[in-house]
């Protein structure tokens, strides 16, 4: 069975390293960097640098799974091939897509051309580099950042800057930029509760972040940002730095006639994960519309990309084994949002469905556990 994983994501990863050699199971994975990166984690790279890569190479022996470092153009399910911007074609018996998200700009006028996403490393090294160069005596131009989006992404990644912000400062003898967090919504963090949404925005308050509730980002040129509030009132803030963490959406790089998409241009699958028009094909990660037992989507969220490769990784074998597949049963285990050193707020999930909140060091403990529980699952 020739199988080929586009990505080595949370999820791509995760099928790989469940994988071990089959007879009968011929894998190849595609990804375009001969490493993975922890994207929960950077924020952290952004503001102070720190280490968000494992190389693969050593995480798949073992596994029999062949790597080929190599960037996924297209992929035809009518004609089973997939093709690479190096020019290389490859085609399958079983393909596993986990190709990930892209930002979701909303066609704000500006936005795309002028600010810096933090999808990838080398997003996190610009918006580093920076904050550095701001601090340059010899910079002109305006210092200050501009974040749009108060989810997990932006939230963490402001108040990190934060840190970064007082520490240079301090440092260089310059008094420290304005951070500005834009959010269009009603609140911050829609995934916690109101009580610890209450202290993440009295830790956002103490870093002297300005945090924008209720204004939407209407254009974005190189130096200024424009943005509204309900009742269309306007303000220019102006901006040294960009960046846009207010939303994702599905790579649009699989084409079938009879594709089903959904919300966020995610790709329809049944309960074992695989498109039901074309059952050779599983779909993983952000890209695949996976269900909870309420039938909602499921969160594009690291945790549950890592459950969903797991899973496959296993029907897999089974597959090539002749056994029956198992159906995906999404646990959430939790939410934690770093709030910048040692600070974070989330909870974690109890039996009886109770939830347990957190905050402070104990919060920062948990996540960093959840991390830790990631790295030995692919190990």
């Amino acid at each position: 069975m020739k199988t080929l994983i586009l990505g080595a994501g949370y999820a791509g990863l995760a099928v790989a390293t469940k994988l071990k050699p089959t007879p009968g199971l011929d894998v190849t994975m595609l990804e375009r960097n001969p490493y993975h990166t922890f994207e929960t984690r950077l924020h952290e790279a952004a503001a102070h640098n720190t280490k968000v890569t494992l190389p693969l190479a050593p995480l798949l022996k073992g596994t029999g799974v062949q790597m080929e470092n190599l960037t996924v153009e297209a992929v035809d399910l009518d004609k089973k091939e997939v093709t690479t911007k190096e020019g290389k074609t490859f085609t399958y018996d079983t393909l596993v897509v986990g190709l990930g998200s892209v930002t979701n700009f909303y066609r704000i006028p500006g936005l795309a051309e002028n600010a810096t996403e933090l999808k990838e490393l080398k997003d996190a090294d610009e918006i580093f580099a920076f904050v550095n160069r701001a601090f340059d005596a010899a910079y002109t131009g305006s210092r200050d950042i501009v974040v749009g989006g108060a989810g997990l992404t932006g939230v963490e990644l402001v108040t990190e800057l934060a840190q970064r912000n007082e520490l240079l400062s301090k440092e260089r003898g310059l008094p420290p930029f304005s951070i500005y967090l834009v959010e269009a919504g009603p609140k911050i963090l829609p995934v916690l509760d109101d009580a610890l949404r209450g202290k993440a925005q009295a830790t956002l308050d103490s870093y002297g972040i300005q945090t924008l509730i209720g204004h939407r980002i209407t254009q974005a040129t190189e130096s200024t940002v424009t943005v509204q509030t309900a009742d269309g009132q306007s303000r220019e803030l102006q901006a040294g730095k960009i960046i846009w963490t207010g939303g994702i959406q599905a790579r649009d790089i699989v084409k079938g006639e009879r594709l089903q998409k959904g919300p966020g241009n995610r790709i329809v699958v049944d309960a074992t994960l695989r498109v039901p028009e074309y059952p050779e094909v599983f779909v993983v990660g952000d890209m695949g519309l996976g269900l909870n037992q309420d039938g909602k989507p499921v969160p594009t969220t690291a945790q549950h990309a890592g459950q969903q490769g797991r899973l496959t990784g296993k029907n897999l074998i089974r597959l090539a084994t002749g056994e029956e597949l198992k159906p995906y049963e999404p646990n959430t285990l939790g939410e934690f949002v770093s709030l910048g050193g040692l600070m974070a707020v989330g909870w974690m999930k109890l039996p009886w469905n109770q939830k347990l909140a957190m905050t402070g060091g104990l919060a920062h403990v948990m996540k960093r556990a959840s991390e830790w529980r990631w790295r030995s699952s692919i190990s």
